[in-house]
């Protein structure tokens, strides 16, 4: 995935190059994956990149049940971003992100009924807004199968996101838990106790840890290392559609949060607590003195 939106931020930038072999970079690009895995995040990451703002649609703001007026809305949104957006040097161009897609976009079906008559004009109202568009455009989706296979070929990327691995799960913790840290060891077993987590549940892991901290002793709440653990693991809990990381089965008795220091030491403190774990043991240290035979 990684290599995907370098190459597409890449290939961006070389418009005029790409122009002289006749082809244009791409802009339509469309996120599949279960939900938390950052689809959203990724977007607004892409326009920063790109140095533009972005709009972010959801389905609700252009579904209605009046007819007719669904499609209309849908011409009204990709009017507004075709006319950019008032910026300090003029007008400038805006990323469209449309979130759950899949909720306007699902796939056509024989007009049985009055309302499947309408679903279908609304798909077709956004099938031809979306060739027409030629700003960016970014939408994102949970249920990749249920979009219109029309609608899916018209985009010219298509990227599904997944779950973090190891390494990917030890960056969220640390980034969310500052400015509080972990040592290296007792971040790789938590970020293990973590497996099958979603960034969503880590990023709410890590906040909801550090709202204890902080109102916890304010309430005077029992502030014990696994009281505060249980506390917050019934506070926040993975999403069905994804698997249990093991740290909601076991809770406190996870052998991730008895390595993991107590009070939650601060990032500047990391450094000598690594060095003291580090240190050899002294010479006189852990040897046993035999008496002499009489």
């Amino acid at each position: 995935m990684r290599g995907a939106l370098t190459e597409w931020l890449v290939e961006i930038f070389a418009e005029n190059e790409l122009a002289a072999v006749g082809v244009k970079p791409r802009r339509r690009a469309i996120f599949d994956g279960p939900p938390g895995v950052g689809k959203t995040t990724l977007a607004h990451h892409l326009a920063a990149r790109l140095g533009l703002p972005m709009l972010a649609v959801r389905p609700d703001r252009l579904l209605s049940k009046y007819v007719n007026q669904s499609t209309e809305q849908i011409g009204e949104l990709f009017d507004a971003a075709a006319a950019g957006m008032e910026g300090d040097n003029g007008v400038v161009p805006i990323v469209l992100f449309m979130d759950e897609i899949d909720a306007l976009a699902g796939e056509r079906r024989s007009a049985t009924q009055a309302a499947d008559d309408q679903r279908n004009q609304q798909v077709n109202t956004l099938l031809q807004r979306i060739e027409q568009h030629a700003g960016f455009l970014i939408a994102a989706t949970n249920h990749g199968r249920q979009i219109d296979p029309a609608i899916w070929r018209r985009f010219d990327m298509h990227i599904t996101l997944t779950l973090p691995g190891q390494g990917e799960r030890e960056r969220i913790l640390a980034r969310y838990l500052d400015p509080f840290g972990l040592p290296s060891a007792a971040l790789k077993t938590m970020a293990e106790a973590l497996g099958e987590a979603s960034p969503a549940l880590i990023r709410q892991f890590c906040e909801n840890l550090k709202r204890q901290i902080i109102v916890g002793p304010k309430l005077n709440l029992d502030m014990a290392k696994g009281a505060v653990i249980d506390r917050l693991l019934t506070s926040c809990h993975p999403h069905p559609d994804l698997g249990k990381p093991r740290l909601w089965s076991l809770g406190a008795a996870d052998h991730a949060v008895n390595v993991m220091p107590w009070p939650l030491p601060k990032i500047a403190d990391l450094p000598a607590m690594e060095a003291v774990a580090e240190t050899p043991a002294q010479s006189g240290d852990n040897v046993v003195a035999l008496g002499r035979r009489p």
